[in-house]
């Protein structure tokens, strides 16, 4: 009775994994279809431009099974051949899919041998060079962009002036700034040289600037060197790669909880 049981149960486990396998949140399957953003997926999905076999589905989170058909505005999508690829982004892009100032984006620098739409991770100023990772992952891509899975970012900025002893404890101790303190890992500076080598887990928005200017310094050029176990070493300026499969698995293990 008891071996009959046993084989029942995990017979039961086995067709539920399998459907849960095969089973995807709607925003989450919108966004690796490269439609658009989780954020725009699940305002596209509430305001009704959304259907699951033909019918009209309002809530993001809503389990598609494998094989249905999911349209939007009644064009078919499907989940796309996952890429990803890391950038050494010169200056004069900026790191948007479309620019309402029509200045290049970094899609430009990847077309046309890649036709997917990518997203750009960690986003950079238009007149800061360095490292970008760019996926349509769209879960790795919100992973690795939050705050909470600490992934470390390394910049090599070059300032008006030579950084002091003083200003260089403050950033291990942390400054205040308007949305809150943030403390650097480490800093690496020479007394007679504008060269200063930043790493941090902070991804605010245009953070090393901020910090800077908050201590009464100016960047005159920023690059990021390092994105978690990525560098962009050896690559020219413009130029980019695939990831292999021992760095993609490195990036999604470190973004593990």
């Amino acid at each position: 009775m008891r071996k009959k049981k046993y084989t029942k149960d995990v017979s039961q486990s086995f067709q539920f994994a399998k459907i849960k396998k095969r089973s995807m949140q709607l925003s989450k399957y919108l966004t690796q279809a490269g439609v658009c953003s989780r954020r725009k997926a699940v305002e596209l999905i509430k305001s009704g431009q959304v259907t699951v076999n033909g019918t009209l589905v309002t809530e993001p989170w809503h389990i598609v099974l494998d094989g249905q058909a999911v349209k939007v505005n009644n064009r078919v999508v499907r989940p796309e051949k996952k890429i990803y690829l890391v950038l050494n982004k010169p200056k004069g892009y900026v790191c948007t899919l479309s620019d309402e100032h029509a200045r290049q984006t970094v899609l430009e620098l990847i077309k046309p041998q890649i036709k997917e739409r990518l997203y750009p991770i960690g986003r950079l100023d238009y007149d800061t060079t360095g490292l970008l990772i760019m996926t349509n992952d769209g879960d790795l891509a919100q992973r690795l962009a939050h705050p909470s899975f600490q992934v470390q970012k390394v910049y090599t900025a070059i300032l008006d002036r030579p950084l002091t002893s003083e200003n260089a404890v403050k950033l291990r101790k942390g400054v205040r700034l308007p949305d809150g303190v943030v403390a650097v890992d480490n800093v690496r500076y020479s007394p007679i040289k504008k060269n200063v080598s930043i790493s941090l887990h902070s991804g605010k928005y245009r953070i090393i600037k901020r910090l800077f200017a908050r201590l009464g310094y100016h960047v005159l050029a920023l690059e990021r060197t390092q994105f978690a176990n990525l560098s962009v070493r050896g690559m020219q300026l413009g130029s980019w790669r695939f990831l292999t499969n021992t760095e993609i698995t490195r990036l999604k293990k470190q973004t593990q909880r």
